[in-house]
């Protein structure tokens, strides 16, 4: 409420809103793109690693297994403290779990792309391992990963609701 002789406080037109709303996803966009890329340096090339090099030779499943988790550490740690440090946070012992569920569920999708090419189709090589697990399967799981973690795990805060930022920003720096 304005007193007089004051100009009324001015609410942002829905353009602007939605302007604002665009212009956070895509910045949330990019650096999930950063951490991703990251992530998937870490997967693919302990992946290949293992499956090439390493102890884990004839066995593409397990080795897409461990990279995968050994990605998903980095990630959380990244999208928590930089992508998404601004939306809502809960304790960091619910996002941690809740985080690997859901990679859990991006992972299942990587190794289903990468069970139907070696197994069913009998596409084995290096490059065919490579293109149906770390294009096709992380492909699909990163269009799965960004929804869900925007949905789930670092949820937007109602606006205006100052007793639930304040939680959220408490449980933010909550150790697990």
């Amino acid at each position: 409420m304005s007193h007089a002789g004051e100009a009324p406080a001015a609410r942002p037109s829905l353009i602007d809103r939605l302007r604002g709303s665009v212009s956070m996803l895509f910045r949330e966009i990019a650096k999930f793109g950063i951490v991703g890329s990251f992530a998937f340096v870490i997967d693919v090339g302990l992946f290949n690693f293992l499956l090439y090099v390493g102890p884990l030779q004839d066995k593409p499943l397990t080795a897409k297994a461990i990279s995968v988790i050994a990605a998903t550490t980095f990630a959380y740690f990244g999208n928590r403290f930089w992508t998404f440090r601004h939306r809502g946070r809960t304790h960091m012992g619910r996002e941690y779990i809740l985080f690997f569920a859901l990679n859990g569920v991006a992972m299942l999708i990587a190794l289903s792309c990468l069970w139907l090419s070696h197994y069913a189709l009998g596409l084995d090589s290096p490059i065919a391992d490579n293109i149906s697990a770390n294009v096709i399967g992380l492909g699909l799981g990163t269009l799965f990963r960004f929804w869900s973690y925007r949905k789930w795990v670092f949820p937007e805060i109602p606006a205006g609701d100052a007793a639930d930022r304040e939680l959220a920003e408490r449980d933010a720096v909550t150790p697990i």
